[in-house]
């Protein structure tokens, strides 16, 4: 390993080397003549080798000095290199941020926040990676990911939770399916609340798959309140999901904030419940444990600036 005296001689002998010349390595580095030439004589010294020979126009290097400058040289045009990329990069604001949420969070929450951070630091590499919420806490945990946008965590105490609301997981069809299905059971009464338990028991009800959080939340309000998925079709995309329910192939469970145009513009019609599910509270989620390099740190400042875009 070399000491930080050893890297002084180094550059010493090294300005010494390109000038050729102990007067004017003396002037650049602002070292007096004396104690360049101590510094070298020291160095020769530690190697056991003489580095240079003495004319009347100043040094020349010795065949072992020409195979320490060369080193230097490269050694030296590397650091050069990386001290200029370093000056740019942060001039440029160039980095990289390394993101992680599930695909219907990615795809309803994180884009519209990118689409405006990106704007801001065209220049910050982002990687995204989808996963669910609880492989974004555990990504978290062992740092292979900067961010995560996921569900509230139940324990978190080194973790910071940026909120940007609640989120409510209901369950929808198309006009047309409901007609069907009213048809084939021959009732009236299936979109009311109390034919809540009745319409699950005969519908096709379409969720997520079980490893999923939100499936998991659900399920745990389908046991709560007795009620039986007798035809359960599991779909591991929302998207797919929701576009499923749309051309009438059973009910769909989705998430309330990501469908309102649809439920509006009539495509889906919201099922009633006797009782809501609980609602769930999502954000951006770092560790206050790590240290985050400064374009993590800038994609926080900004997501906490710009607050809940989905609402605007």
């Amino acid at each position: 390993m070399i000491s930080n005296l050893n890297l002084n001689q180094y550059k010493i002998f090294y300005c010494v080397a390109s000038t050729g010349n102990i007067s004017r390595a003396s002037e650049l580095l602002y070292i007096s003549q004396p104690a360049i030439s101590k510094s070298v004589s020291k160095l020769e010294e530690n190697l056991g080798t003489v580095l240079f020979m003495r004319n009347h126009r100043g040094v020349i290097l010795t065949e072992e000095g020409k195979i320490l400058y060369d080193s230097l040289k490269t050694a030296f045009s590397s650091i050069d290199y990386a001290e200029s990329r370093i000056k740019q990069n942060s001039l440029l604001e160039i980095g990289n941020i390394r993101i992680s949420a599930s695909a219907t969070l990615c795809r309803y929450i994180l884009i519209p926040y990118l689409n405006e951070f990106v704007k801001k630091y065209p220049h910050i590499k982002i990687t995204i990676e989808c996963q669910s919420s609880v492989g974004v806490i555990t990504a978290l945990e062992k740092n292979t990911i900067d961010i995560g946008l996921a569900v509230r965590p139940q324990h978190g105490k080194s973790i910071d939770f940026f909120s940007l609301g609640e989120i409510e997981d209901i369950f929808v069809a198309s006009q047309a399916y409901i007609d069907n299905l009213k048809l084939r059971e021959n009732t009236g009464e299936l979109l009311t609340a109390r034919s809540q338990t009745e319409i699950f028991s005969k519908a096709n009800l379409m969720m997520l798959d079980k490893m999923n959080l939100t499936r998991k939340h659900v399920d745990s309000y389908l046991n709560e309140n007795k009620i039986e998925a007798t035809h359960a079709i599991e779909i591991d995309n929302m998207e797919l999901l929701v576009e499923f329910a749309k051309i009438g192939l059973g009910i769909g469970c989705v998430i309330k904030e990501f469908i309102e145009p649809d439920i509006i513009n009539g495509s889906l019609i919201q099922i009633p419940l006797m009782k809501p599910v609980p609602k769930r509270e999502i954000g951006f989620i770092h560790m206050n444990n790590t240290t985050l390099n400064s374009s993590a740190r800038k994609f926080i400042d900004f997501y906490k600036e710009a607050g809940n875009l989905i609402k605007k």
